[in-house]
Formats: structure tokens, sequence, C-alpha cells
């Protein structure tokens, strides 16, 4: 007889975070200014791409991947691949940083840009907030103004190969600005919200923002 599997909620990988958050674990309270240094306080730089995730990497053919967009918008959307592909592509190189502490510089992306994807979905006033889902049930909020950071995109590919399922594919959102638990892995649906919905991290000891350069890695509660 075995023991039934980890869920997501409970795996070995949450409830340290969730120890983490309640220690403040890694806080160093070091003020620093992404114009003037390039490593945000309390990281560390690494040269390959550790993998985090719930415990669960859900395996996506592309055939049968989709992407809704949806909520408070104008033109709601539901993009298979060849939709996805057809829609304008830009290439972001940018820097990459875990609140696990590491940081990895120079990621070069390819995908569709989130200030495309807007111009396409128009939300709508008072539409402020989005939430992304994943397939493997994780969710994480931002603003509408982070969202719409000007390299922040959907990517499918990284240093020029699809991106490969351990770090988000086939699509994942890449939002440098904040630390890395918020570009959501293996994307389903972009959802735009009137009202802040909190999600798998943030309701679980979590920043509400991520700012690696204020070192919002925890909440304030």
């Amino acid at each position: 007889m075995t023991d039934d599997p980890e869920t997501p909620e409970d795996s070995k990988l949450t409830r340290t975070k969730q120890k983490w958050a309640v220690e403040g674990k890694f806080i160093t309270g070091r003020i620093t200014r992404p114009e003037e240094e390039r490593l945000p306080p309390g990281q560390h730089l690494v040269k390959e791409w550790p993998v985090l995730d719930l415990g669960l990497q859900p395996a996506i053919a592309l055939p049968s991947w989709t992407l809704d967009i949806d909520g408070a918008v104008g033109e709601r959307m539901h993009w298979r691949w060849a939709d996805f592909l057809a829609q304008e592509q830009v290439e972001e190189i940018s820097d990459i940083h875990c609140v696990t502490t590491w940081s990895r510089y120079d990621n070069r992306w390819q995908g569709v840009s989130t200030q495309h994807l807007l111009d396409v979905v128009r939300p709508k006033p008072g539409a402020d907030f989005v939430v992304l889902h994943s397939y493997d049930g994780y969710t994480t909020n931002l603003t509408l103004e982070d969202f719409a950071s000007e390299d922040a995109l959907l990517a499918h590919s990284w240093e020029g190969k699809p991106l490969a399922a351990e770090h988000g594919g086939p699509v994942r959102l890449v939002l440098p600005k904040l630390y890395f638990w918020k570009s959501a892995k293996w994307l389903k649906r972009i959802e735009f919200v009137m009202r802040n919905k909190p999600g798998f991290w943030e309701v679980r000891g979590y920043h509400d923002r991520g700012d690696p350069w204020a070192e919002q890695r925890y909440s304030d509660d």
C-alpha cells in the first residue's frame, strides 16, 4: 500500500516556501536601485536555469494547446498554436530574478509582447488587474500596468529554441521587472478583472507585487 501522492497545495516545496514566508527568509533589507546596479538585493548569479514548480509538469501537445484571453475585455480571444504564432513576434533580452535568491543574466526570448495582446483584446475601463492561469492549476495576479511593461512577453522560445516543458513551455509569461513566480509557466488563460485576485503564492504569504529591487518577497500582513 502506498501513500496518496502529494498535491501541489501540500507539496514539500510549497510547505518549505510557506515556511520561508513566515520566517522572512532571504530578506536583507539592503537598498538598491535598478538604474545603478544590475543584481537586486539578496540575489546571487547562476549560469544554469534552475527548475522550480509545484511538482507537476503538464505535457501539452502543440495541437491541443490553447490560450483563452477573456474577462473584462472588448474582444475575447481563443488562440490555438497557429493563431498564437500568427501574431506579431518580438525578441527580448532580459534578466531573471527568482524569489529563491538566484538570478540569471541575458536571457533571449521570442514570443508575443503583452502590449500587442492588449491592443488585440482591448481591456475595458476599470480592468486594472490580470490573473494568469496555468495548465497545472497555478495562478498568479498582476496589475495591468505591470502586465503591460514594454519588455514583457508571452514567450515560446528561449535562446533560439522552443521553450522546454520544464521551464514552462509551450508558452509562459516573461515579466523581467518582477520576481519570476509572477511569470507564470504553461499559460492556459489570461483573465482581465476589475478587482485584485491573489494567486497561489500570494495567498500563502508571498508579496502581492514582487518587486525584486524593493525585496518584495513576502506579504507585509
